[in-house]
């Protein structure tokens, strides 16, 4: 059984639910984000220099300096336009119903994070007792990037949240009744697409902790019926960890601070995924006693 909320976010999803037009949305959002990442391609070249350009786009595979961070993080504008282009091109619907009632996407916002900021304070503290990270950024450099940063990881998270918490559930379950397509299909694309080789044997731990944080967040999204406290918890969970304490062999060119250990290290990261599972499920307990009325 779907929650009322929930039944009435899919509702402007069921006037034109046609597969083909799912499809058809699916292939203007991977063409606007391509083409928008391409422009900013384009646009680097004189920026830099034909002598640097090849060398920072290489930077872009394993972006450890604020310069590629930023470039990676500006082009989620381009994943952020292309859901609300598709879904009133494809769909004649405008770009609000994806979110759900503005007063609710703005209470399980501001309610998540005024839940998950102490919390993932509270973790990030009993990490650094148990494995004190290593500096990256100098305070100061960290400091000047910090409001760009917050902005455009916020753009990030909501891009994500749009396709793969509201475009496409959205579309899935205004098509079929199953669980399984319109919560489980989404969660394992998303997963995947977070699927890193250089983390070696970590990769598919890795895989299933994002699997878990996917279903999580379409379950805070369903029971809802807005995509509020989905993108406060990705907010959250990515500004700790792209800001403030990377993974090492991660996207660390804005993090204050990085793990002593490697994303491939079997022994640590698998510890720390283990408790950060462990810590979501509790997390996503205590959202829904929060949010759920």
């Amino acid at each position: 059984m779907r929650t009322p909320e929930f039944a009435a976010m899919i509702g402007p999803a069921r006037l034109y639910p046609q597969l083909w037009r799912l499809l058809l949305g699916i292939l203007l959002i991977l063409f606007i984000y391509i083409g928008f990442f391409a422009l900013m391609l384009v646009v680097l070249y004189p920026l830099v220099g034909p002598i640097e350009y090849f060398g920072w786009l290489l930077k872009l595979q394993n972006p450890t300096e604020p310069g590629p961070t930023l470039f990676l993080l500006i082009s989620f504008i381009g994943m952020f336009l292309a859901p609300v282009i598709a879904v009133a091109a494809c769909h004649f619907r405008g770009p609000g119903t994806l979110f759900g009632p503005r007063g609710e996407t703005l209470r399980g916002f501001f309610l998540a994070l005024a839940v998950l900021f102490p919390v993932y304070g509270a973790l990030g503290a009993a990490n650094w007792v148990m494995s004190p990270p290593d500096p990256n950024l100098p305070l100061d450099s960290w400091l000047r990037y910090l409001p760009a940063a917050v902005l455009l990881v916020l753009i990030q998270v909501t891009a994500e949240e749009l396709i793969f918490r509201g475009y496409l559930p959205q579309q899935l379950a205004a098509r079929f009744a199953a669980r399984w397509v319109w919560m489980g299909v989404p969660a394992v694309i998303f997963a995947m697409l977070h699927y890193n080789p250089q983390a070696g044997g970590n990769a598919w731990l890795i895989v299933g902790a994002t699997l878990a944080f996917a279903l999580i967040a379409t379950d805070l999204t369903e029971q809802t019926g807005s995509l509020g406290a989905a993108i406060g918890l990705h907010f959250t969970n990515n500004l700790f960890a792209l800001l403030f304490v990377g993974v090492k062999g991660t996207i660390t060119g804005l993090s204050l601070y990085i793990t002593p250990f490697d994303v491939s290290d079997g022994g640590p990261l698998g510890f720390g995924l283990a408790i950060d599972l462990i810590m979501l499920l509790i997390i996503w307990r205590l959202l829904r006693f929060v949010l759920v009325r």
